[in-house]
């Protein structure tokens, strides 16, 4: 069975940790920033974790 390609889109979008984690980017930080509280936007700013739930699916995307 030939290997799996990764999809692109995917693979921009998710990292991998060192322990084998999937970080993700927050969603609601990419415009209409200015009704945003400094501290909300502060907190968008820093990555997040996938869920358990949906990591087996974004693994097979990112093909790792």
């Amino acid at each position: 069975m030939p290997k799996l390609k990764s999809k692109r889109g995917a693979k921009k979008r998710f990292e991998l940790t060192g322990t084998g984690k999937i970080k993700r980017r927050r969603a609601y930080f990419s415009h209409i920033l200015t009704k945003k509280s400094s501290k909300r936007k502060r907190n968008l700013k820093r990555w997040g974790m996938v869920s358990p739930a949906d990591e087996k699916r974004i693994r097979r995307l990112i093909a790792s």
